[in-house]
This record gives structure tokens, sequence and C-alpha cells, in this order.
């Protein structure tokens, strides 16, 4: 009995050793099965290029994004009005930019958007930004209604554009409905590309604005119009769900709050590279949760681990 004893105490340390030295060698050959997929090279956007123009009278809009690409998800939007004739441009006029979704049953929808766009002095162009929610396929179609007026004639320009997949998965979105019954849209904006470090994490949180009326006029604004919510928190839990990572988080995350130019900013922390998710719960400026559920801490190898009811996934 004395010697089953000791051989207990000697040999459980070990056997633990042993199991946890399983268990990583067992994750790093699971990794291994998605090097391909997360050692690709992430497409990292700084450039701003015309994504379209188009001519109006004797005016040239030019709209420029990242890459001269829409893509589903947040984007930067860069107007340009040129007088075709001086070759001069416009800095002093009203501008709306109003993007609509319609589908082969004529649903008409928009998304997120700025719709009186901001003229940037320094750069010489209007500014704003759209969050498509959707990519352009047989089932979506995308066109933007684009209004200004120069020296009191208004011109309307009804532009029909293409919307592509967001190929940079640190740059997804979701879209749901609150406890509220309110339809809302996170938009993830920044980091493009993750580093395996302390990230700082910036998202856009907007809500549709339900009509209070009807109306016959097409396109009104207010049947299509979006808001950034104010003084929310978007509490932030990320895991690896792969069923070799056991659903580990990180240390020294922050939860994302708004700031000065009203996006949500926070942090997170990358241990490594590969799939993780965004686990979130949002609460409103009363501390109500509006979406989102705690996600279990246990650590679950073998076994894809359990996400929050609002989440996005990212990769890289």
């Amino acid at each position: 009995m004395e010697f089953i004893q000791k051989l207990i105490t000697v040999k459980l340390p070990q056997l633990f050793l042993a199991s946890l030295f399983f268990v990583l060698i067992s994750c790093t050959l699971d990794m291994t099965d998605y090097e391909a997929e997360k050692d690709r090279d992430i497409p990292e956007k700084t450039e701003f290029k015309e994504a379209i123009s188009f001519e109006k009278g004797h005016y040239k809009i030019s709209i420029e994004t990242l890459n001269g690409t829409f893509y589903k998800g947040y984007n930067e939007i860069h107007l340009k009005v040129t007088n075709t004739e001086t070759n001069q441009f416009i800095n002093n006029s009203d501008i709306t930019f109003l993007p609509i979704k319609t589908s082969p049953n004529s649903n008409a929808s928009s998304c997120p958007h700025q719709y009186q766009l901001t003229y940037n002095e320094e750069a010489n162009h209007y500014s704003g930004y759209s969050v498509f929610t959707k990519k352009t396929d047989s089932e979506n179609n995308w066109n933007l209604y684009i209004n200004f007026s120069i020296d009191g004639e208004t011109y309307k320009i009804d532009q029909k554009i293409t919307v592509d997949e967001q190929e940079n998965k640190n740059l997804n979105m979701t879209t749901f409905t609150g406890n509220d019954d309110e339809q809302y849209v996170i938009a993830l904006i920044s980091p493009q590309k993750p580093t395996v470090s302390e990230n700082n994490l910036v998202a856009g949180i907007y809500k549709y604005n339900q009509p209070t009326e009807s109306t016959t006029v097409f396109p009104d604004e207010s049947q299509f119009s979006y808001s950034i919510v104010n003084k929310y928190t978007l509490k932030i839990d990320p895991r690896m769900p792969e069923p070799s990572m056991g659903n580990h988080s990180s240390p020294n995350n922050k939860d994302l709050t708004q700031q000065l130019d009203l996006l949500y900013h926070g942090i997170v922390n990358y241990t490594m590279t590969g799939n993780w998710t965004l686990n979130f719960i949002l609460f409103n400026e009363k501390g109500r949760i509006i979406k989102g559920t705690e996600v279990p801490t246990d650590f679950t190898p073998g076994t894809e681990g359990a996400k929050s009811e609002l989440f996005i996934d990212i990769l890289f």
C-alpha cells in the first residue's frame, strides 16, 4: 500500500504534464491544418482610389474609396465635384448621399450612411461613410442617390454601383434586432491587419430610425435613415473557438466606448494568429443589455467554443 501511494505521488504530476503536453501538441498539429489560411497575406488598404465617376450637366462626380472598391461593411467615402468647363472643384454645395438596396421583389432598404456629406477644405473633397450590409448579387442591387445644388440649380443623380464581398475578415460586420426591437449594425473599422499583441479595436455602431409616417416620394431619406448610437458600451470577450484551441481567451482586453470621433474604441489582445471570435454584449446608455450573452469560461479542448448571441468572427 505504501508503495502504491508513493507511485501515485510520483506519477500524477508526470501524468498531468504528459496530458498537458498532449494537448499542446494536438493544438499545434490542428493549427497546422489552418496554416495555409492563416498565413495568407492580409489585404491592408491605405490608398484611396476612384471607385466610380459620372457626369451630370457640365459637372463630373468622382467617388473615391480605399482600393477603389465599395465593400460590404464600413466604407469611408470621398466625393469630388468638378466643373468640366473650368476644371475647378466645387466646394460650396450641399451634397446628400443616399445608398439604397433593392431586391427582385422591388423591396427597398438602405444601410448606415452619412446623408449630408462634409466638405474637407484641406483635401478638397466631400467626406462621409457608408456601411453596405450586403454584397451585390442576384438578390441585391445597390444604387446611389446623390443630390447637389449649384447656383440655385439642383442636380439629382441615380447611379448603380457594385458592392464586393469584404475579403479582409478583420473588417467583418453584423446586423441584428436588439432586445428593444430596434435594428442595429456593428461594423469593424480597425485594425485592418492585427498583430499578436494588444490591438486598438475600432467599430461603428448604428441604429435604423423607424419612419414615423410613410410617403409615396422615392427616394425619401426619412424612410431610410440611420443614426450613430451614442453613449453605449460594447463589452468584448475574444475567444479562439476552434476545438484545438479549447475556447481560450486573452488578458488585458478593454471594452469599446464612444470617443470624440463618435466611433467606438477599445483594446483586443490577440495572443496568436488564427480564428478568433469577438463575443459582444451591447449595453445602452442606461446600462441595459441590447444584445449579447456571457460566454462560458471553461477550457474545452476537443470541443468548439460557445459564442455569444452577438459576435463577429475574424481571422488573421
